[in-house]
């Protein structure tokens, strides 16, 4: 097969097919070849796992490494090495320490835009810079707090008293405007424990980095760089999609002259990192099972690269899915300890025993060895 070689300056650029951006996705995914990579640096090269339902990165993470270890994540938690917070598109992420803490502030008008798009006429007439200091003086001493917990202390000290509606209040506090993070046990592997927050700063040691003086924007061009290499190839789109950030554009710009580009079958630039993995469009891609909201479908505006438009809405359901030949082809769920495929579509015989196989493992790592069931049943209409 002829490489096509990706274009710079004003060459004509070659086209990636769906089928070429799906093996370069899945590269870069760690779910073509498992990773022989330590669990830190697993979770710092995808740029974060999305981690709203608290085991799912759990799975994540052991159908993308080689022999993944559940205690060690749990361990990075309590040893705050890994954090968990609302970043990319306000939901919440396992990130590492030093992401959190090099990227928190550039996020900070998103966050804040994002929660009065949900709660805008509940926080009219709220002073939000007075609110953030007074959740700021309320998490000063570094004591964990449920959201209601710390709404309650932030009307105590408020100027103007309660305001109806503590959760709008509580969400711009917890996700915007105060940088904090989910204190453990919430996220350690099979424990069960609600949301507590705690100051970002108080549980790292360390502030989060400020803006950089001189008005430039390294950590913009560091997110630029980071999603290519997790992501990538792409669209501005795409990179927007998966952190949310609309003001990029001046990153992507100041990166150009270092960044490939290359066209999709529609037409859309994309931009990548030179030296990126791209496999050739027919390398094996083995079976792989993806939690609830993985970013490998979520992280793209054009998720035609992995998912069929006509199954599109599965990636924001909370559907967990199943990969085959490196597209998605069931959905899953654990049911009396069997893990339970539901295909999409028809499955060839050699397919449906890779996926009972790979399923009969994931079935074993859930249950600690316990079970080994999977099993496949009747696709979906």
């Amino acid at each position: 097969m002829r490489k096509r070689t990706p274009a710079r300056g004003g060459g004509r650029a070659p086209v990636l097919d769906d089928r070429a951006l799906n093996r370069a996705a899945l590269a870069r995914q760690l779910l073509l070849d498992p990773a022989d990579l330590p669990v830190l640096d697993a979770v710092a090269h995808l740029g974060g796992l999305q981690a709203q339902e608290p085991q799912e990165p759990y799975v994540g993470l052991w159908s993308r490494l080689r022999a993944f270890d559940p205690t060690a994540l749990s361990g990075l938690l309590t040893e705050r090495r890994v954090v968990r917070t609302h970043l990319m598109r306000r939901t919440v992420h396992l990130l590492t320490a030093d992401d959190v803490l090099a990227w928190r502030t550039r996020f900070d008008a998103m966050l804040r835009q994002r929660v009065l798009g949900t709660y805008r006429r509940e926080l009219a007439g709220v002073d939000l810079d007075e609110l953030a200091a007074a959740g700021r003086a309320v998490m000063a001493d570094g004591e964990p707090r449920t959201m209601s917990e710390l709404v309650r202390a932030v009307d105590a000290r408020r100027p103007g008293g309660h305001v109806p509606g503590g959760r709008p209040l509580g969400e711009m506090l917890v996700a915007a405007l105060v940088p904090v993070a989910q204190a453990p046990p919430r996220g350690l592997w099979r424990a069960k424990g609600g949301v507590r927050n705690v100051l970002l700063s108080s549980w790292l040691g360390r502030e989060p980095a400020p803006p950089a003086p001189d008005g430039s924007d390294p950590v913009g061009r560091a997110l630029v760089r980071r999603y290519l290499a997790a992501y990538g190839p792409a669209a501005s789109a795409d990179l927007r999609a998966w952190c949310g950030l609309a003001g990029l554009p001046a990153a992507v710009s100041a990166l150009r002259e270092e960044l490939v580009v290359f066209r999709d079958e529609r037409g859309r630039e994309l931009l990548d990192l030179p030296d990126a993995p791209r496999p050739a469009p027919d390398t094996p891609a083995p079976v792989r099972f993806l939690p609830a909201f993985d970013n490998a479908v979520l992280g793209y505006h054009d998720r035609g690269r992995i998912i069929d438009d006509a199954h599109r809405g599965l990636s924001v359901a909370g559907e967990r899915v199943v990969l085959v030949d490196g597209r998605t082809a069931a959905t899953w769920r654990v049911e009396s300890g069997t893990v339970t495929v539901r295909p999409l579509r028809g499955l060839a015989p050699a397919d449906r025993g890779a996926v009972v196989e790979e399923g009969e493992r994931l079935a074993s790592f859930l249950s600690d060895g316990d079970s080994g069931r999977a099993r496949i049943t009747t696709p979906a209409p």
